[in-house]
């Protein structure tokens, strides 16, 4: 609080400003040079050539290379990894990283080449197909050997960058026997409550209908108008069926099974636990690409390395709260070591993604409409 205070803006003194009395200098005669005068003016030369050098200096930093990178809003925010992983890039490479933020693909695809994005970070693997459709994209130059997925990896245009499955988070200290499966959940009594995510405007709300598909297949629009009346609400994006469900609002809500360390870590509260299904858990994976008509090559270059630093890698744990892509077990904080994982990863490549798509929204309508 007292940071913020001290940062407000100040207000002139009004015996300064346009409005009020103007102070006039006195003019001393040249018999009045005295030592403490040539000290005074020593200070104040003093004074002048170090503003100087610090607009100098500043005017030098507006000279570094500008490294583009297009993120979504939660990146960058100052709860996100985008200041910590900006800082201390900037520390490597003699630039400034600047984040544009929002939509990224509908941005993509209305710029076309004459993008002025050097790196594309947050496309999520259900919707590559469609940023690799628009041909803005080269190799990422990195080495895939070194992922630490719980899947093989063999693309050469988007690089992972986090990770996590899709779950159903409870309060362990409200539902004491939670669902075992997909068909527990699916049969289980409507008395349970749930909140998930619209799949038309949330990536997590697609991954569960295609999460759904994968399942039940010809049988997916059944399996949601039975899990349809369980359903309490849909909400646009995964913040506001989160925050509804940790003021109480449900049972269960649709999120990550890393989404329980947050509670863990920054509130010193385990009551929230992510269910795990016997059948499998749908994986998200999170990329990053860059731009083949960047101007800045080398730094673009030179952040995908960065991406597969400890530096970078270390920070998405407890900004993203996800598990990274290139780290090894061992250096993850223990919390996330302790937490439960699935005993299969499940994801639909993308050509399977684009076209399951469509049908699996369908399957959600008409399934809920019932």
């Amino acid at each position: 609080m007292w940071l913020r205070y001290l940062s407000r803006p100040v207000e002139p003194e009004l015996d300064n400003t346009g409005v009020g009395k103007v102070k006039r200098a006195t003019l001393l005669p040249f018999y009045r040079w005295n030592k403490n005068l040539e000290k005074e003016v020593k200070s104040l030369s003093t004074f002048i050539l170090c503003t100087f050098i610090s607009i100098a200096s500043a005017a030098l930093g507006q000279n570094k290379p500008v490294l583009t990178v297009y993120a979504p809003n939660y990146f960058a925010s100052e709860w996100g990894p985008g200041p910590s992983i900006e800082s201390s890039f900037e520390q490597t490479c003699d630039c400034d990283l600047k984040y544009v933020t929002g939509d990224l693909l509908p941005r993509l695809k209305l710029e076309g080449e004459k993008t002025q994005a050097d790196i594309v970070m947050g496309i999520d693997t259900d919707l590559s197909e469609a940023a690799r459709s628009t041909e803005l994209f080269g190799e990422h130059g990195q080495n895939n050997s070194e992922l630490t997925l719980p899947i093989k990896w063999d693309d050469n245009i988007f690089l992972p960058f986090d990770w996590s499955y899709l779950a159903f988070v409870y309060d362990n200290t409200k539902l004491v026997s939670p669902p075992k499966s997909f068909d527990d959940l699916v049969s289980a009594s409507n008395d349970l409550k749930l909140i998930i995510q619209d799949p038309r405007t949330s990536i997590s709300g697609l991954s569960l209908a295609l999460w759904v598909q994968y399942l039940y297949g010809e049988s997916a629009q059944e399996a949601w108008a039975k899990l349809a009346p369980k359903i309490v609400t849909v909400t646009k994006g995964w913040s506001e069926a989160y925050g509804l469900f940790v003021e109480g609002e449900a049972d269960m809500v649709l999120s990550y099974t890393t989404s329980p360390a947050y509670h863990i870590i920054a509130e010193g509260d385990s009551s929230k636990s992510a269910a795990i299904f016997s059948e499998g858990h749908y994986l998200t994976v999170e990329l990053v690409g860059k731009v083949k008509s960047s101007k800045n090559k080398k730094l673009a270059d030179m952040f995908m390395s960065f991406v597969m630093s400890e530096t970078f890698q270390e920070a998405i744990p407890t900004t993203n709260w996800s598990y990274p892509s290139a780290l090894k077990t061992e250096k993850l904080p223990q919390v996330f070591i302790d937490l439960p994982t699935p005993a299969k990863a499940i994801l639909y490549s993308e050509e399977e993604a684009s076209a399951f798509r469509e049908q699996a929204i369908n399957n959600w309508l008409k399934g809920l409409s019932n």
